[in-house]
């Protein structure tokens, strides 16, 4: 294979052949373009995690009840989940460094109108907004990682992105609380943007990608009209049946039937476009299918879980917004020390497969171990259980992407990376909402079944035990820690066990996750970035191209072509052997 030289303002990887003031000078090159990145990268997620412990609060405040605080959280996720495929065709297209800046514009912007929020429905809606940003910051952020950095040496790099994770993932909760319980729970959406403005300065400066063959943009309308139609009817079936209407219904056929015709339809669409939305042609990479299936449980599990951990926190243990963001920390652990852990072994040994395998069986054991908590369990075994949910998260989500980069096109980097954060969204779209339904059915069964130990405790309490029965009877998200103790323990007992109903939704899917990840074939991961992946096909296309036309020519001698090469009095086999042996190994 010929060797490729990468293009200006490109990053190379490559590690074949080069000194050790080249790798240092590389290594530092790596770094200054990761910087903007990863800033990026931290104030989405400390956009989104600020707000994750106050949210019970957010949406007590604002009068909503299950279905508004689940469509809150499902709301961002739906968007980013149609947004992401199309970020990732936009990044095949155009260019990648702009488009993650708009994104972050959007995200950040749209994070603060939600700070204004008057009623549930306005910060539902500014949410779907922020969530095409979330959209765009999780796929473009993948996509650039591939031009900058190889798969083999990810890993290397992964504890930068783990202690970005950190500092956003476990500071973000704390600050959401503090705030919450000190200032006001508004100020959670204005405090990325100062980090905003510096991340669009530092990335303008320091991230410098390849440039790109223009082509001809052709965006794939009808099939994003239809794909939003298909997963909208979905989760607003899912969300409200059962409780608006009955599952089986003329709402239902409706629902069920339009988000059916809507998926048939995108995939004739997908089929005859010139340049679909998600080309379906990848689907006969068996790699690309099988981290597809893992990806949707996951996303189940890491979505689904997440959230309503918070909730379990503050409704099922009495505990303030501060002190969940403390109470989750061992699920982050979990997941920042697999993740940088698992990161730089695999770099360090080229083995994927045993992690990712691993990983599959602590998703399984943390989702199980979860729906069996109770709002008395020893929060010893609820942190272990939370590690090792985290850890199962952190072993499988990247490495899937990186594993689906690996064995793609260059051509189709955007498109394939967007489809399996895609489809993981969507897995963690679909199952907040199956989730929360569950979990406002088993809610509202509960409270029905004690309505007898209920109305004792509050007849107790004399008028504030009336105004405390007309909350609870509004279906409001009760402030559980400012309850008094005789109703908080029936409360608390109520929302524990919907919570650790919802999670055993996780546990079959979780097994799917791992049945896919045993199958994934065990491909070695190359050492070349995606910019080196294209000038080495193109000048292989080269060379393959002069060969085939000097095999059209009518030779007039014999010319020996090898001694150009290795000087005169080198014998042939020698000039070959040398030849060999300076190859650069991939």
């Amino acid at each position: 294979m010929a060797t490729s030289t990468p293009a200006t303002g490109s990053v190379a990887t490559s590690t074949a052949g080069i000194s050790s003031a080249d790798e240092k000078r590389r290594h530092r090159k790596i770094l200054q373009a990761l910087t903007g990145l990863l800033l990026g990268m931290f104030v989405s997620m400390l956009a989104s995690t600020v707000v994750s412990t106050s949210l019970p609060v957010i949406v007590h405040d604002l009068g909503g009840d299950q279905a508004a605080f689940t469509w809150v959280v499902t709301a961002t996720l739906l968007t980013t989940a149609i947004s992401t495929p199309i970020w990732g065709k936009l990044a095949d297209l155009f260019n990648r460094k702009l488009l993650i800046q708009i994104a972050i514009v959007i995200f950040v912007l749209a994070t603060a109108a939600a700070g204004f929020s008057q009623d549930p429905g306005t910060l539902i809606a500014f949410r779907a907004v922020q969530g095409i940003g979330a959209g765009g910051l999780a796929a473009l952020s993948q996509v650039i990682m591939a031009d900058i950095i190889s798969p083999r040496e990810r890993g290397r790099y992964m504890g930068l992105f783990g202690a970005v994770m950190a500092v956003a993932t476990v500071g973000g909760p704390l600050l959401g609380g503090f705030i919450t319980d000190t200032i006001d729970w508004r100020w959670n959406f204005f405090i990325a943007l100062p980090f905003a403005v510096a991340a669009l300065i530092i990335m303008q400066r320091t991230l410098h990608l390849p440039a790109r063959p223009k082509k001809k943009a052709r965006i794939d309308y009808f099939g994003i009209v239809l794909l939003s139609t298909a997963v909208s009817l979905l989760l607003i079936w899912v969300t409200n049946a059962g409780k608006d209407y009955d599952w089986w219904s003329t709402e239902t056929i409706l629902m069920v039937g339009g988000a059916l015709l809507a998926a048939v339809l995108f995939v004739i669409v997908e089929l005859r476009s010139k340049e679909p939305l998600i080309p379906l042609t990848m689907f006969r990479n068996r790699t690309f299918t099988l981290a597809v299936i893992a990806s949707i449980s996951i996303g189940i599990a890491m979505f689904g879980t997440s959230v309503f951990l918070s909730q379990y926190m503050q409704l099922a243990r009495g505990a303030t917004p501060t002190e969940a963001g403390l109470m989750t920390i061992p699920m982050i652990g979990g997941l920042l020390l697999a993740s940088i852990v698992i990161g730089g072994l695999v770099t360090r040994t080229g083995h994927w497969k045993p992690y990712l395998i691993v990983g599959g069986v602590l998703l399984i054991a943390g989702s199980y171990l979860l729906s069996t908590i109770h709002y008395d369990t020893n929060f010893v075994l609820v942190s272990l259980y939370m590690f090792l949910l985290g850890a199962g998260v952190g072993m499988t989500m990247q490495n899937l992407v990186l594993i689906v980069q690996n064995t793609s096109k260059p051509s189709e980097i955007g498109v394939a990376s967007s489809g399996v954060t895609f489809f993981r969204s969507l897995g963690g779209t679909i199952g907040v909402s199956v989730m929360g339904a569950a979990l406002a059915t088993s809610a509202t069964n509960l409270f029905t079944d004690r309505k007898d130990d209920i109305g004792a405790a509050l007849m107790a309490l004399g008028e504030k035990g009336a105004a405390i029965g007309q909350q609870l009877a509004s279906g409001t998200i009760p402030q559980v820690s400012s309850l008094p103790e005789s109703i908080r323990v029936i409360v608390e007992d109520i929302y524990a066990q919907a919570i650790a109903h919802s999670f055993l939704i996780a546990v079959p899917l979780a097994v799917v996750s791992l049945i896919a990840i045993i199958f994934l074939p065990n491909k070695p991961l190359t050492r070349m970035t995606t910019s080196e992946r294209v000038q080495a096909s193109e000048a292989d296309l080269a060379t393959v191209s002069v060969a085939e036309g000097m095999e059209t020519l009518t030779a007039t001698a014999t010319v020996d072509t090898d001694a150009a090469t290795r000087g005169p009095g080198t014998p042939a086999a020698t000039a070959d052997t040398a030849d060999e042996a300076s190859a650069p190994r991939r």
